[in-house]
Order: structure tokens, then sequence, then C-alpha cells
């Protein structure tokens, strides 16, 4: 469903992703299902997307003053200690429900580099997979786990540019 084709309602965070997209000049399609927290529940709705979906983790250093959102393409697993070696921030773990909230407005199940709307200060740095430099399309929860846009991957890159915090792309394991 296109932006401009939305008929149903949309719960406050969809909508707030869908004015930043619509503000940003963004084309974006929106799709609507039952709420699916995890990636092997999500699987069966997103099979007819024309788009890399991605698995979004929010990670903490271990002093806990620096947040990282690493995304990469769902269908990949990642071993935090091989995240550790990659990334080197050193002892990473998740972050607890509370800074989600705190630095993405998030819950979890909803995790989405669309939270950075509500990131005022900036603080997240993203590491994002090279490997979706390839992917023309990606697709994300709108910060609810009720739906999920698809971009473009230059939009996204105009997204991420406009939100300000900082990221680089990262070999996070080898393209087979």
């Amino acid at each position: 469903m296109k932006s401009s084709e939305i008929t149903q309602p949309l719960s406050e965070r969809q909508q707030q992703v869908v004015d930043v997209l619509n503000k940003l000049g963004i084309a974006f399609d929106i799709y609507f299902h039952p709420p699916i927290p995890t990636i092997e529940e999500a699987i069966n709705y997103w099979q007819h997307f024309d788009s890399t979906h991605c698995k979004n983790l929010f990670f903490r250093n271990h002093k806990g003053n620096r947040h990282y959102l690493v995304i990469f393409d769902c269908m990949h697993q990642m071993e935090i200690h091989d995240l550790e070696h990659r990334l080197h921030q050193g002892k990473l773990s998740f972050a607890s429900e509370q800074r989600m909230d705190k630095y993405l407005g998030l819950k979890p199940g909803s995790v989405s580099p669309f939270g950075l709307i509500n990131d005022e200060t900036q603080h997240v740095h993203l590491f994002i997979d090279k490997n979706l430099e390839k992917a023309e399309r990606l697709s994300f929860h709108p910060n609810d786990n009720t739906a999920t846009i698809v971009i473009g991957n230059s939009d996204f890159i105009k997204f991420l540019n406009a939100m300000g915090n900082s990221y680089e792309f990262i070999e996070l394991y080898e393209d087979v």
C-alpha cells in the first residue's frame, strides 16, 4: 500500500514515521499485519515483499554510556561475541527496555532505525551491515510491530542523514 493509499488508522508511532517520511519526500510502501515480535513469526508475512527485511539489535557498551543499533539482513544470525570483535566497542550487552524507551522511544519487538526520530541528542550510533548496500529496498517496522514499511536504499540513507545520528557500514558477516 502506498503512503497516499493508507485507509486504515495508524498507531501514534506509525503516524510519526509516516509524517517524517512524507516531510522528507521519501516514497514508501506500508503493509499491515498482526503483531509480529520475532523474525521467525514475521517471515510468513514478509515473503511477498520486494525487499530485504532487516533485523535490528539495540546494544549498550559495558559502561552503559554508549548505545548502538546494529542492522543486518534478518536471514543471518549474529553471535554477540562475534559482534564485539567486529565492532571494536568492547563488551556489549542488549540494552534494557528502559534504555530502549529512553533513546529510541520503542518497546521490545519493534526496534527499528525509525526510532531515531525519538533520539533528539543523536546519542545512538548505527552499525549497518555492508551487504545491505547491495539491497535495492529495505523493510523495517515503523516503530510498531503491526506494520512493515519498505523504502528504497537511497531513501534509507536520506532518512539517516536527516536524523543526524552517526552511522557506518561495516562487514558483519561474509556474503555467501
